[in-house]
């Protein structure tokens, strides 16, 4: 007699895998600290889904039109953001009408790590220090400007001038590059940059980093002096980046899309890669990027009001 037939032996799930092109839609422009992450991630993907992983720079309006596109995106997982705090914090505290819902909208996947900012100048000022840049301010009410190209910018900057007592004229960018550009030139004062877009020009002497936004001095630059120890007692903005796809993405597609990044992102060689442009690796289940960006946005709400910024 024949025997019963034995199942087939279970087989390890391999996960979800996008059938086609996967795209990563990026708020800023080329050559900002959140593309150069989003790079770094997509070289990554590719081979590991076997599908091309294409970055899509959309600047603009503060990171809403990127995340506008976004939240309309099918939620497939073939459309997905590398966000920041500045469209998923700071925007309802800095924008009087939003085109998206940055909680509803969108589904939380990974939170990615924390940028290092700084306060830089371009090698022609002068100004060689915190306090020089506020005893210069100070003399000339209005003539010191500042650059922003995200929201970061625009909050540090505004902090400064409110922690320091002086009054500075906010230039706005469409995003950090063009921003960057004017300081060297001398044409803006000085602006609040993430390391990640900024570290190759002040490695070679084209800006000088007068200090760090953290509280404590960063790790990663470690010879520069925090903003709090400057001269801002108390002083202390970071800025962050994590991945979300469109609402009601399926269950699946996100535990298989975050567990593949946060293997490829805890990789001690990525970790280094990161650490060497200024971005601190961290990464989290969806549920506790969910819970974070709630906080965030009332954190950074609370930043926006306390340095004075009228929503725009």
């Amino acid at each position: 007699m024949l025997g019963a037939a034995l199942p087939a032996p279970a087989r390890p799930s391999q996960g979800w895998k996008p059938p086609r092109t996967v795209t990563i839609v990026v708020p800023f422009a080329a050559g900002s600290g959140t593309d150069a992450i989003t790079r770094i991630l997509a070289q990554q993907l590719e081979p590991e889904w076997g599908q091309p992983v294409v970055v899509e720079n959309r600047a603009g309006a503060n990171g809403s039109l990127a995340a506008s596109q976004v939240a309309r995106a099918a939620p497939d997982g073939l459309t997905l953001m590398m966000t920041t705090n500045t469209p998923h914090a700071a925007n309802p505290a800095l924008m009087k009408r939003l085109d998206y819902d940055p909680v509803g909208g969108f589904t939380p996947i990974a939170r990615a790590g924390n940028y290092t900012f700084w306060l830089v100048v371009g090698e022609a000022s002068p100004v060689r220090s915190l306090r020089e840049l506020l005893d210069r301010a100070r003399a000339r009410p209005g003539e010191v400007t500042y650059a922003s190209g995200n929201s970061t910018g625009i909050v540090a900057g505004a902090t400064i001038a409110r922690m320091g007592g002086v009054e500075m004229t906010h230039v706005p960018y469409r995003s950090t590059p063009p921003a960057m550009t004017d300081v060297i030139a001398g044409r803006v004062s000085c602006m609040v940059v993430d390391v990640s877009a900024s570290l190759g020009h002040v490695r070679e002497g084209r800006l000088r980093a007068l200090g760090v936004t953290s509280r404590e001095r960063s790790a990663l630059v470690p010879d520069v002096p925090s903003l709090h120890e400057a001269g801002l007692p108390g002083f202390n903005v970071v800025a962050w980046a994590g991945l979300v796809g469109p609402a009601r993405m399926p269950p699946e597609v996100v535990a298989s899309i975050n567990a593949v990044f946060r293997r490829l992102w805890e990789r001690p060689e990525t970790v280094q890669r990161l650490a060497g442009i200024g971005f601190e690796a961290k990464t989290s289940t969806p549920e506790e990027f969910a819970e974070f960006i709630r906080g965030e946005i009332a954190h950074w709400g609370s930043m926006v009001r306390a340095a004075g910024i009228e929503p725009e």
